[in-house]
């Protein structure tokens, strides 16, 4: 392990040895005990497959090396869980914590710091993406009159500093080549910014997963940014500390296996999984749902591609720009040696998964417009309360089913379309919409996120502007 000028006094090396990374006999002395931290983030949806997936399921133990060197080892995992980011970097410099996740622009400041102090991290996994930037986004009250970005100015707006919702912000004033004081800009956590929006004591909120999303859901806010309007992607990583994977480079592999089966299980049955999140984390299934279910805003996958890459240093140059970050090498600092030997251990083909950003969608066959579901950009889902999740072939007879549901007194769960323009999991209730088309009798029925492009879209198909209840009621439920 280097150590830095900083930790050559013989009482502080002596403190890093006891620290997490210590082995000690157990009292039998027929064991040796390896403590782990690994800082976690319950509440940022898209990493729960790295944290608390893990620990509920017990999928890192199962994974965890029983023979050769570790053959005498008992294992302590210690999972510490933090509302951000940088809480985890604090933790991993420090030593209590070796395996950490966090946001794209946290990961750069955790790889920079470590560098510059002398603990340095690798990024070696990603845990979830989205390849245009959505997770992040800003949000208002619902009852503002701010529709879009540029109503901000001059407003009082909140974000937790140095999150990857903060690093989406600089990024768009920078495209849209705005001031860095184009807003009144404070730092706020996730909680503390939540219930300031909700009592309007500021304009806006932005924030990271999933909160973008969570907030509206609850009722009370509106989302009016999505950092799918970037273009830039967006993804949660694992980092580790050098020293520890190099001495300990099973054990990190292990881990990312450990998070491969997580996302698995995920996949496997994403209605059980949302569930059990929300039991273990406490934020609602349905959100949970439309980012790590079918079609979801977040994809899973933990290679490393080059366009999270290429990301990356797109961004950095951004954080270096405005001095917000201290050097670092890229290069020295992504290593996707452990994720390759996971794969190659598991019997998988890195290479082939590392050139897709193809992800699970929804699938089956629509009740009432009796159609396969085969186009992932028109399909919709009702989840029925007490029941099934089920699947529609276009928004239009996702609103049918809507409608044929409650008229059987049945409540709903959610109702989830996609975004025509971004691309991206919506929840129904939260969309604008054009309605209309060229025949009345069948009028089509176009989702979006954004007031503004449903005003686009309606202007140029012959539609109008809609909400939800009025998108209802241009639909025949006895199609």
């Amino acid at each position: 392990m280097r150590v830095g000028p900083v930790c050559k006094s013989l009482g502080f090396v002596a403190l890093l040895l006891v620290a997490t990374i210590v082995l000690s006999p157990d009292r039998a002395g027929a064991q040796t005990t390896l403590e782990i931290g690994i800082g976690i983030q319950n509440t940022t949806t898209n990493t729960v497959t790295g944290g608390a997936v893990l620990k509920e399921l017990g999928l890192f133990e199962k994974h965890l090396p029983t023979t050769g060197k570790y053959k005498d080892f008992k294992y302590s995992l210690s999972w510490q869980n933090a509302t951000s980011g940088p809480p985890i970097t604090n933790g991993m410099m420090a030593n209590n914590i070796q395996i950490g996740m966090m946001g794209d622009y946290p990961l750069m400041v955790n790889g920079a710091t470590g560098q510059a102090t002398g603990n340095e991290t690798q990024l070696v996994a990603i845990i979830a993406y989205n390849a245009e930037g959505s997770g992040n986004g800003i949000v208002v009250h619902k009852d503002s009159p701010y529709y879009e970005l540029a109503d901000l100015k001059g407003k009082n707006v909140s974000v937790p500093f140095g999150s990857a919702a903060h690093g989406m912000m600089q990024r768009a004033l920078e495209q849209k080549g705005l001031p860095p004081d184009f807003w009144n800009l404070v730092s706020q956590s996730p909680e503390i910014g939540s219930t300031n929006l909700q009592e309007k004591r500021i304009d806006a909120h932005a924030d990271f997963v999933p909160f973008a999303e969570l907030l509206p859901f609850r009722g009370f806010a509106r989302k009016i940014y999505d950092g799918a309007e970037t273009k830039t992607p967006t993804f949660h990583g694992v980092v580790v500390r050098k020293d520890f994977a190099e001495k300990y480079p099973e054990i990190v592999v292990a881990y990312i296996e450990a998070l491969m089966e997580a996302n698995d299980w995920m996949r496997k049955n994403p209605k059980l999984g949302a569930e059990k999140v929300e039991e273990w984390t406490k934020i609602n299934k349905e959100v949970v749902y439309i980012f790590l279910g079918p079609g979801g805003i977040h994809t899973l996958d933990p290679t490393i591609k080059p366009a999270w890459v290429d990301a990356i240093k797109a961004n950095y140059a951004v954080l270096k720009k405005l001095n917000m970050i201290k050097d670092l090498n890229i290069g020295a600092w992504v290593n996707d040696s452990y994720v390759r030997q996971a794969y190659k251990d598991l019997g998988l083909d890195y290479d082939k998964q590392l050139a897709t950003m193809t992800g699970y969608q929804v699938a089956g066959n629509d009740p009432v417009c009796n159609a396969p579901v085969s186009n992932p950009r028109e399909a919709g889902e009702v989840w029925i309360q007490g029941g099934d999740i089920v699947p529609f072939s276009s928004p239009a007879c996702t609103l049918m089913g809507v409608k044929k549901f409650t008229s059987q007194e049945r409540k709903l769960n959610a109702v989830y379309l996609v975004d025509h323009e971004l691309g991206i999991k919506v929840f129904a209730d939260a969309a604008f919409y054009s309605v209309g088309g060229d025949d009345p009798k069948k009028p089509e029925v176009v989702p979006f996120m954004l007031k503004h492009d449903a005003e686009a879209y309606a202007s140029k198909h012959n539609g109008k502007l809609a909400t939800y209840a009025e998108a209802l009621s241009a639909v025949d439920a006895s199609h």
